[in-house]
C-alpha cells in the first residue's frame, strides 16, 4: 500500500520565506532528504530556483510538487508580501512539467507537522500541560510573522489559517509606546509584524536608540543583532531582544486567547529558535501570562518552541499527501488551497 502511494516517483518540497527557499525530495511517506537553501534573492523566479534545485539532481521525475510560502493563498495568482517573486500556479505547473503544484501558506503547513513533533522536537518554555482535546496555536518570526491554528476533530485535525501578523502593533509598557511613536514617523499602519520580524529587530535597535537620545547605530542585520544581543557585548542589542520576546509574548497570548489555544502555542519560524535557552529567560513568559483577568487562563497554556529542523516541509508532505489521496480529479490537477474551503483545510 505505501509503495502504491508513491508510484508516481519522488514529489518535490519546499519552503518559500522571504529571504529563502528551501527544497527538498521525499522519496516515501517521511523519507524527506537532500535539503538545500536557495536565497530567494539568486533567482528570479519561484520556477527558477526550482529548476536550480532540480537539476542538481538529474534523471529525477517529479511528478507531484507542493510549496509552503509564507504568504497567503488565494486562487491561482500568488505575489509575495516580504519578497518580488510574483507567480500563477498553473504557469509554473506547467513550467516545471508537473502534474499537481500544490501552493499553501507556510504556516498552515507548519500547524500540519505539529501532530507528527515528537519530544525531542520541541523545548518547553514555562509551566502548562497540553490537553489532547485542545485547540493549537501557532505563531513564528522570521523575515515576517505567521500565525495558523490547528483544530481537532472527529477525523484528526483541521488547519486554519491565518494572516495574525498583519493585526495593529498594541503595546504594553511605555518603552514600546515609545517604539510604537517612533514607528508612527515612517508608517500609517505599524502591524505585529513590523517589530515581530528580522527587519523589526532592526526598527526597534533604532528607535530604541532614539528614545534614549544614543547617535544611530550603524545599520545592523537581523542575524549580528541576535549575536551581539546573546552574547551581551552591545547593551542596546540585548534591549532590542528583550523587548522583541516581550512583544512576541503579547502577541502569543492574544493568540492563545483568541483561539482558547488549550493545546498549547508552538512557536516556529527563523529567529526564536536561533536564542535557544536564552529565550526561555527572556520576558517571553513572563508577559505571555500577564494577561489581566486572563492570566490564570494563559498560566496553564503551554508555550513550545519547535526545535524541528525543517518542520514546515514535513507539513507540505501531509498536505500533499492527504491532497492526492482525496483528489478524483485525473492528473493535470494543479492546486489546492485553505481557501477551498473557506479558509482552512483537513489534513
Amino acid at each position: 500500500m505505501e509503495a502504491d502511494r508513491y508510484r508516481n516517483g519522488a514529489r518535490l518540497l519546499a519552503d518559500i520565506g522571504g529571504t529563502n527557499a528551501r527544497f527538498a525530495i521525499e522519496r516515501a511517506a517521511g523519507s524527506i532528504e537532500a535539503i538545500a537553501t536557495l536565497p530567494c534573492s539568486g533567482h528570479a523566479s519561484l520556477a527558477d530556483a526550482a529548476r536550480a534545485y532540480l537539476s542538481r539532481h538529474p534523471g529525477l521525475d517529479v511528478r507531484h510538487a507542493a510549496i509552503a510560502i509564507a504568504n497567503p493563498v488565494e486562487g491561482d495568482f500568488v505575489k509575495m508580501t516580504n519578497h518580488d517573486w510574483q507567480f500563477s500556479i498553473a504557469e509554473t505547473r506547467d513550467a516545471l512539467g508537473l502534474d499537481t503544484l500544490l501552493v499553501v501558506n507556510d504556516f498552515a503547513a507548519l500547524a500540519a507537522a505539529v501532530p507528527g513533533l515528537g519530544a525531542a522536537d520541541v523545548m518547553a518554555v514555562g509551566p502548562g500541560q497540553v490537553r489532547g482535546d485542545g485547540v493549537i496555536g501557532l505563531l513564528g518570526a522570521g523575515t515576517g510573522l505567521g500565525m495558523a491554528g490547528l483544530i481537532p476533530s472527529n477525523d484528526g485535525w483541521t488547519v486554519l489559517q491565518s494572516e495574525g501578523g498583519h493585526v495593529a502593533f498594541s503595546p504594553s509598557d511605555e518603552r514600546e509606546q515609545a517604539i510604537l511613536d517612533f514607528c508612527w514617523t515612517r508608517f500609517s499602519h505599524v502591524s505585529a509584524e513590523r517589530l515581530m520580524s528580522g527587519p523589526g529587530l532592526s526598527l526597534i535597535l533604532e528607535a530604541l536608540a532614539a528614545w534614549r537620545g544614543l547617535p544611530v547605530p550603524a545599520p545592523l542585520a537581523p542575524a549580528d543583532i541576535v549575536e551581539r544581543g546573546l552574547t551581551g557585548t552591545d547593551p542596546l542589542c540585548t534591549e532590542v531582544l528583550e523587548c522583541f520576546c516581550g512583544m512576541l509574548g503579547t502577541a502569543a497570548a492574544n493568540l492563545a486567547v483568541t483561539l482558547c489555544a488549550r493545546g498549547g502555542i508552538y512557536i516556529g519560524g527563523g529567529i526564536v529558535p536561533r536564542l535557544g535557552d536564552w529565550f526561555a529567560r527572556s520576558p517571553f513568559r513572563q508577559r505571555f501570562e500577564a494577561k489581566g483577568r486572563f492570566s490564570t487562563f494563559t498560566s496553564r497554556i503551554p508555550t513550545l518552541v519547535i526545535t524541528a529542523p525543517y518542520p514546515a516541509l514535513a507539513g507540505a508532505a501531509t498536505m500533499l499527501d492527504r491532497h492526492l489521496a482525496s483528489s478524483h480529479a485525473p492528473a493535470r490537477l494543479h492546486y489546492a488551497q485553505p481557501n477551498t474551503e473557506p479558509r482552512h483545510a483537513a489534513i
